[in-house]
């Protein structure tokens, strides 16, 4: 049973970009009260990279965005839609414009999405749409996070998990195939408390009778526990939905690729859908959690070093605040195995 689609669709090329200041373990355990052996044991993460300037996430999704264009063989001037999946705009009105210009992307409309955690894959499914429908031919998805902007260093709890980076694909239209295979998306906004970056305001009077709210944002607040228990129920569950979607099993998939929130929790996941250790991506090491970007970099770290190879089948998974969750199955590439 495969999604009703018009024309076929593509993942033809990935790129990704971190900035180039590492803090790891050791150097936070300077910030705040925690060590290598803490962090590590209980989430998997290392180190984490951190961005530095006021369009710091214009930037690295620019080179994430042109890297992914140089292996999709696929000039800037030639895409019709830029979606940008992110939680920390450059700009409020919206930054994927300001990345089409980077870009030169002359005839390409852009905008942002925002799904946190899950918003590479609520922007890959929405992306497909545009090219099922043929409203576009050639998109170009980016997920990207500075979440180094909102977080609270003197919290242990959330300081140790969270990354920048950006990470992006080139998706396209196929008139002898469809690559994505399956989907599935969920939302529920009654468990919005576990994972918020609120916004906090104070009145301001205008006249006797008008008052607004006037502030700013507060930091990343997360029940840890919550978060862990939603995850590891929600997302084999969604997983399993979108694999029958595509009229396909657990052991056709050659790759696990979830957010890169926790290794327990990949470790959790893959342990319930019975795939094997060796079969699941994992770089949160070397980059923390960095929101919409994580699925992205792991993607293309692994095209890069060859594990993954056309035709490959790839099970992803995003999820987190929202709360949002959500799956896709896809193969890599053009080539037919």
């Amino acid at each position: 049973m495969q999604q009703d689609i018009g024309r076929g669709v593509a993942i033809i090329g990935c790129g990704s970009a971190a900035p180039d200041t590492v803090l790891d373990n050791q150097g936070l355990s300077h910030v705040v009260d925690t060590s290598d052996e803490w962090i590590a044991s209980r989430t998997g993460i290392r180190q984490r990279r951190l961005a530095q300037g006021d369009r710091a996430l214009t930037g690295i999704s620019a080179q994430a965005g042109k890297a992914a264009l140089e292996m999709a063989g696929v000039a800037a001037e030639d895409l019709d839609l830029i979606i940008l999946a992110t939680s920390t705009p450059d700009d409020l009105f919206g930054t994927a414009s300001l990345i089409q210009a980077e870009l030169g992307a002359i005839k390409a409309v852009g905008f942002d999405l925002t799904a946190a955690c899950s918003g590479f894959l609520f922007a890959l499914v929405t992306a497909s749409q545009f090219i099922r429908t043929g409203a576009y031919r050639t998109v170009l998805v980016i997920g990207a996070d500075v979440l180094s902007r909102w977080i609270d260093w003197n919290d242990r709890r959330t300081c140790v998990l969270f990354g920048d980076g950006a990470g992006a694909v080139v998706m396209q239209a196929s008139d002898t195939s469809d690559r994505l295979l399956g989907f599935d998306l969920h939302s529920d906004g009654r468990q919005n408390s576990c994972l918020t970056l609120p916004f906090q305001g104070a009145e301001r009077s205008l006249t006797p009778d008008i008052a607004v709210q006037q502030g700013t944002y507060q930091p990343i607040a997360m029940s840890g526990q919550e978060v862990y228990r939603f995850a590891v129920k929600r997302v084999p569950e969604v997983i399993e939905k979108a694999l029958f979607r595509a009229g396909m099993s657990t052991d056709q998939v050659d790759w696990l690729l979830l957010h890169q929130a926790n290794q327990r929790i990949l470790d959790a996941v893959a342990q319930r859908l019975s795939i094997p250790s060796d079969r699941v991506i994992s770089n949160m090491a070397s980059y923390g959690n960095t929101s919409a970007a994580s699925i992205p970099i792991a993607l293309d770290e692994w095209v890069r070093q060859g594990h993954i190879k056309p035709g490959d089948v790839i099970a992803a998974s995003g999820f987190g605040a929202g709360l949002t969750w959500g799956a896709a199955i896809f193969q890599w590439g053009q080539s037919d195995r």
